[in-house]
Protein backbone atom coordinates (compact mmCIF):
# COMPACT_ATOMS: atom_id res chain seq x y z
CA UNK A 1 0.00 0.00 0.00
CA UNK A 2 1.10 3.48 -0.76
CA UNK A 3 0.38 6.09 1.80
CA UNK A 4 0.35 9.68 0.75
CA UNK A 5 2.42 11.87 2.96
CA UNK A 6 0.85 15.27 3.28
CA UNK A 7 3.57 17.82 3.67
CA UNK A 8 1.45 20.97 3.23
CA UNK A 9 -1.09 21.00 6.03
CA UNK A 10 -3.29 24.06 6.00
CA UNK A 11 -4.98 25.48 9.10
CA UNK A 12 -4.26 27.36 12.26
CA UNK A 13 -2.58 26.16 15.39
CA UNK A 14 -4.11 26.74 18.78
CA UNK A 15 -1.42 29.33 19.57
CA UNK A 16 -2.26 31.31 16.42
CA UNK A 17 -5.96 31.31 17.31
CA UNK A 18 -5.22 32.46 20.85
CA UNK A 19 -3.02 35.31 19.58
CA UNK A 20 -5.77 36.49 17.22
CA UNK A 21 -8.36 36.32 20.01
CA UNK A 22 -6.05 38.30 22.29
CA UNK A 23 -5.60 41.01 19.64
CA UNK A 24 -9.37 41.22 19.08
CA UNK A 25 -9.92 41.48 22.83
CA UNK A 26 -7.44 44.34 23.12
CA UNK A 27 -9.08 46.17 20.22
CA UNK A 28 -12.51 45.74 21.80
CA UNK A 29 -11.19 47.06 25.11
CA UNK A 30 -9.94 50.20 23.36
CA UNK A 31 -13.01 50.81 21.19
CA UNK A 32 -15.84 49.94 23.62
CA UNK A 33 -15.36 52.89 26.03
CA UNK A 34 -15.44 55.33 23.13
CA UNK A 35 -18.63 53.78 21.80
CA UNK A 36 -20.33 53.91 25.21
CA UNK A 37 -19.43 57.59 25.63
CA UNK A 38 -21.26 58.26 22.36
CA UNK A 39 -24.35 56.55 23.77
CA UNK A 40 -24.29 58.89 26.78
CA UNK A 41 -24.00 61.96 24.57
CA UNK A 42 -26.85 60.79 22.36
CA UNK A 43 -29.08 60.39 25.43
CA UNK A 44 -28.24 63.94 26.49
CA UNK A 45 -29.10 65.21 23.00
CA UNK A 46 -32.38 63.30 23.10
CA UNK A 47 -33.22 64.84 26.49
CA UNK A 48 -32.53 68.35 25.13
CA UNK A 49 -34.78 67.68 22.15
CA UNK A 50 -37.57 66.31 24.34
CA UNK A 51 -37.38 69.31 26.68
CA UNK A 52 -37.61 71.61 23.66
CA UNK A 53 -40.69 69.76 22.36
CA UNK A 54 -42.32 69.77 25.79
CA UNK A 55 -41.61 73.50 26.01
CA UNK A 56 -43.37 74.07 22.69
CA UNK A 57 -46.37 72.09 23.94
CA UNK A 58 -46.42 74.18 27.14
CA UNK A 59 -46.35 77.39 25.08
CA UNK A 60 -49.27 76.14 22.97
CA UNK A 61 -51.17 75.30 26.17
CA UNK A 62 -50.56 78.85 27.37
CA UNK A 63 -51.74 80.35 24.08
CA UNK A 64 -54.98 78.37 24.28
CA UNK A 65 -55.72 78.74 28.01
CA UNK A 66 -53.96 81.99 28.89
CA UNK A 67 -51.74 80.35 31.51
CA UNK A 68 -49.08 77.72 32.07
CA UNK A 69 -50.03 74.55 33.95
CA UNK A 70 -49.45 74.64 37.69
CA UNK A 71 -46.79 72.47 39.27
CA UNK A 72 -49.56 70.27 40.70
CA UNK A 73 -51.16 69.80 37.27
CA UNK A 74 -47.78 68.95 35.82
CA UNK A 75 -47.14 67.84 32.28
CA UNK A 76 -50.19 65.54 32.25
CA UNK A 77 -52.36 68.52 31.25
CA UNK A 78 -50.70 68.32 27.84
CA UNK A 79 -52.62 65.04 27.36
CA UNK A 80 -55.79 65.41 29.46
CA UNK A 81 -57.96 68.48 29.95
CA UNK A 82 -57.76 69.67 33.56
CA UNK A 83 -60.99 71.60 33.03
CA UNK A 84 -59.19 74.68 31.74
CA UNK A 85 -61.13 77.06 29.52
CA UNK A 86 -59.78 77.11 25.98
CA UNK A 87 -57.92 73.78 26.27
CA UNK A 88 -57.51 72.50 22.72
CA UNK A 89 -55.29 69.47 23.23
CA UNK A 90 -53.87 67.00 23.39
CA UNK A 91 -50.67 68.94 22.84
CA UNK A 92 -48.50 65.83 22.49
CA UNK A 93 -49.07 63.06 19.95
CA UNK A 94 -48.15 60.38 22.49
CA UNK A 95 -48.10 60.13 26.26
CA UNK A 96 -45.80 62.43 28.22
CA UNK A 97 -42.34 60.96 27.62
CA UNK A 98 -39.89 59.85 30.23
CA UNK A 99 -36.34 61.11 29.93
CA UNK A 100 -33.85 58.82 28.12
CA UNK A 101 -32.89 57.29 31.48
CA UNK A 102 -36.55 56.32 32.14
CA UNK A 103 -37.23 59.00 34.78
CA UNK A 104 -40.06 61.54 34.59
CA UNK A 105 -39.19 65.13 33.69
CA UNK A 106 -39.42 67.69 36.48
CA UNK A 107 -41.76 70.64 35.91
CA UNK A 108 -42.10 73.66 38.22
CA UNK A 109 -44.35 76.68 37.71
CA UNK A 110 -43.58 79.45 38.36
CA UNK A 111 -39.95 78.78 37.62
CA UNK A 112 -36.84 80.27 39.17
CA UNK A 113 -35.12 80.60 35.78
CA UNK A 114 -38.03 81.56 33.53
CA UNK A 115 -41.80 81.29 33.28
CA UNK A 116 -41.42 77.60 34.14
CA UNK A 117 -38.55 75.23 34.88
CA UNK A 118 -38.42 71.95 32.99
CA UNK A 119 -35.48 69.64 33.61
CA UNK A 120 -34.06 66.16 34.13
CA UNK A 121 -31.26 65.20 36.49
CA UNK A 122 -29.52 62.91 33.97
CA UNK A 123 -28.46 59.29 34.36
CA UNK A 124 -27.97 59.39 38.15
CA UNK A 125 -31.35 61.14 38.75
CA UNK A 126 -29.69 63.43 41.29
CA UNK A 127 -29.09 67.16 41.13
CA UNK A 128 -25.74 68.19 39.65
CA UNK A 129 -23.19 65.95 38.05
CA UNK A 130 -20.91 65.74 35.05
CA UNK A 131 -20.95 63.80 31.82
CA UNK A 132 -24.01 61.59 31.50
CA UNK A 133 -25.08 62.61 35.03
CA UNK A 134 -25.29 66.29 34.05
CA UNK A 135 -28.65 68.01 34.52
CA UNK A 136 -30.45 68.95 31.28
CA UNK A 137 -32.62 72.06 31.71
CA UNK A 138 -34.99 74.25 29.73
CA UNK A 139 -33.18 77.46 30.69
CA UNK A 140 -29.71 76.62 29.38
Amino acid sequence: MNYLIVKDRRGFTLIELLVVMLILGLLAALVAPRMFSKVGKSKQSAAKAQIELLGQALEQFKIDTGRFPSTEEGLEVLQKNPGADGWDGPYLKKTTPLDPWKHPYHYVYPGKHGDYDLYTYGADNQEGGDGENKDITSWE
